[in-house]
């Protein structure tokens, strides 16, 4: 009888590279960085790449962090601490700590793996997956993979498929009729479309697949060019298309779904709109991304808390929820909560209104706050009485109010608006 064949997600790694601050998301990523952000009631943005890998079969992990760290590591070492060094898993943290060079941290995503080169070598794979740890998807890694090997590629791009002239934003492929990219385009204004599809374009998840043995002889010869931006997506993958083979791998046909006609799904939740819109999304009848889907789970830290309750049950003072979701630990006293979603121990209080709130973990509302479309980051004390959401005038003096009419709360602004009264 032939063996089984071995998984290649077995003898691959995950790098996932979660340094960039998410500047587009304002005052969310001043104490943390983009994939640290909390998503859809108890994750965080990083756990998607990371359960993704889990999922996929690989067991060998790094992430590579740089800007505000802290929250992102203390999350990794209280929710991804089950790595089992002695069945060949691990899941490392390589903060940007000048190993290489007393003055240099990582200047590029290709960096980033350069000055890590020796920790690669030791997990002893034939492949490695770069990831972006910023993005809220699934994927099965191991479909991308064999694609990768059976093609004889040298890199394989994770590629989305979006109206043309939507690509402008991204890094775009120009392929051929066998997906081999014959061009990498950084951010084009006139983005090349599908063949037989010419009104959409192939755009760069910033997801690559790599032999090893060959993407480490690239980075140490982009180490030594000094006109190298040593990045992924403007200096290696440009190189490989011209001198190599570089092949597109299309998310559909690795997007895991709930159900065979549901939409593929992804997500750049980079901007305060984008990431109130994903996780209201959440709130939905049937919501594209399912979060309850036991043989794709997303893996995380879980506090232990205990149930969500609900008090009061009189006119005007009833805790209710509506369309909405509410993690363990949150106690709704007399509040209406309507298409809303409440994370770890947020408390809201009697007669409060929330309509279309996101609430970071350990909010608490206070009496008779009004609030509507809003983003309340980690920890904020909502004053009694607030209203925000009914004048965008008075909001946008306090607050960070976006063109769309969602506003941002942070405790520093009210703490502000408070000194101001």
């Amino acid at each position: 009888m032939a063996l089984t064949q071995q998984r290649l997600s077995s003898r691959s790694m995950a790098f996932v590279l979660a340094g960039g601050r998410g500047s587009r998301l304002k005052e969310l990523t001043d104490r943390r960085v983009k994939p640290a952000v909390y998503f859809g009631g108890k994750t965080r943005i990083i756990d998607f790449a990371l359960s993704n890998a889990l999922n996929s079969g690989i067991r060998r992990m790094s992430i590579a962090t740089q800007y505000k760290a802290h929250s992102l590591i203390r999350h990794c070492q209280r929710g991804w601490n089950f790595f089992r060094a002695e069945r060949n898993e691990y899941l490392d943290i390589l903060p940007a700590s000048q190993r290489v060079d007393e003055n240099k941290w990582y200047v590029g995503t290709a960096d980033a793996v350069t000055q890590n080169i020796d920790i690669v070598d030791s997990y002893d794979v034939d492949y490695i997956l770069i990831l972006a740890g910023d993005h809220i998807y699934k994927m099965d890694y191991e479909v991308m993979l064999q694609q990768h090997v059976e093609a004889g590629a040298d890199v394989t791009v994770g590629c989305l498929t979006v109206p043309r002239m939507e690509a402008t934003a991204f890094g775009v492929m120009h392929v051929d009729e066998d997906d081999t990219i014959t061009q990498f385009l950084e951010k084009p204004a006139d983005p090349p479309g599908i063949p037989g599809d010419e009104d959409n374009a192939l755009a760069s998840m910033g997801i690559y697949v790599f032999n090893w043995k060959l993407l480490r002889e690239l980075l140490l010869e982009d180490a030594d060019n000094a006109d190298s931006s040593h990045d992924f997506g403007g200096d290696i993958i440009p190189g490989i298309v011209k001198n190599g083979k570089a092949f597109a791998h299309r998310f559909d046909s690795s997007c895991v779904r709930h159900r065979n006609e549901a939409p593929s799904y992804w997500r750049d939740v980079g901007t305060v709109d984008a990431y109130w819109r994903a996780n209201i999304d959440l709130t939905n009848f049937d919501p594209d991304l399912d979060l309850w889907d036991r043989n794709w789970p997303i893996w995380t830290y879980s506090e232990a808390v205990p149930p969500a309750k609900f008090i009061h049950d009189e006119e005007e003072r009833r805790g209710s929820a509506v369309s909405s979701l509410v993690a363990g630990g949150c106690i709704v006293s007399g509040t209406v909560i309507r298409n809303s979603l409440l994370f770890t121990q947020v408390h809201t209080n009697s007669f409060a209104v929330l309509d279309h709130v996101v609430a970071l973990p350990y909010v608490n509302v206070a009496r008779s706050a009004r609030l509507r479309n809003c983003v309340i980051d980690r920890g904020v004390q909502i004053p009694k009485g607030l209203t925000v959401g009914e004048d965008p005038e008075e909001d946008a003096k306090w607050f960070r109010v976006t063109d769309s009419g969602v506003t941002l709360i942070t405790q520093n602004m009210l703490d502000r608006r408070a000194a101001a009264k």
